[in-house]
């Protein structure tokens, strides 16, 4: 019976024990970075991770075992250096531990490692898709499945506020972080918020480099006051089914759909 595995609880004779040809690892990705003065620094991982839960739920409930990393908590995180509390990494190092990760895997028998990806600064970003071009000119046959969420294939399916670019730390975020994790939000604060409708989109197409030079020098854009537990419960299930739909597509593309 396919199941849901926390792969740093596991001894190595259960992973070894695991029907490998169709189980999927699962890494969320995040980073700690200023997230307004209502969210905390570890927002993205926050929702990383229950993106992780969901799209682990769903790719059991489609036959496959899977097996959820211990998140990837630091990142390359340049737009948001210059607030206290953000740690800002090489983005080289990103990509050198996917790629890392997926090649330790493949050696004992997992062939597929899914990202599953809250922090969205371009960086970041950049180096995830490194290591997806990695894996894919290395010529084997373990993959890295990326869903994109800056792409609109992924991101049309998300909320009107996500898709405008005006949304770090705003209702989409605030929102699945009241779902996840309420008693590190401050509300007394997050309710007083006035809305900044910024697209960070627009920002860094015109060449902004910081959230302060984007129009968020408090760190946050979109409309943080109108978030609710209700949605953010509602986006972590489509979150998951993008991941669950993401690892099915390319386990079609190699011949072995669930």
């Amino acid at each position: 019976m396919s199941a849901v595995h926390a792969l740093a609880s596991m001894t190595w004779p259960a992973v070894r024990a695991l029907p490998l040809a169709r189980t999927v690892a699962v890494l969320p990705t995040g980073a700690i970075e200023a997230h307004g003065p209502h969210l905390p620094l570890a927002t993205d991982v926050i929702i990383a991770e229950a993106m992780a839960r969901a799209g682990a739920a769903r790719l059991a409930a489609r036959g496959l075992d899977v097996v959820v990393l211990p998140a990837l908590t630091t990142a390359p995180a340049p737009f948001a250096s210059r607030h206290a509390g953000t740690i800002d990494v090489p983005p080289e190092a990103t990509t050198i531990i996917v790629t890392g990760m997926l090649r330790s895997l493949a050696a004992h028998g997992i062939r597929m490692l899914a990202i599953a990806n809250a922090h969205h600064d371009p960086a970041h970003v950049a180096a995830i898709r490194r290591a997806v071009d990695e894996a894919e000119a290395s010529g084997g046959d373990a993959m890295v499945v990326f869903p994109d969420l800056t792409r609109r294939r992924w991101a049309e399916r998300l909320t009107a506020e996500f898709q405008s670019g005006a949304c770090h730390a705003g209702r989409y975020e605030g929102s699945i972080v009241l779902a996840e994790r309420p008693d590190l939000v401050r509300t007394d604060v997050m309710s007083t918020l006035p809305a900044n409708p910024r697209s960070l989109v627009d920002a860094i197409r015109d060449g902004c480099a910081t959230f302060a030079d984007a129009g968020g020098p408090d760190a946050y854009f979109g409309f943080p006051a109108e978030a609710t537990a209700d949605e953010g419960r509602a986006i972590v299930g489509v979150l998951g089914d993008i991941l669950a739909d993401a690892v099915e597509v390319a386990l079609a593309g190699r011949g072995a759909a669930p």
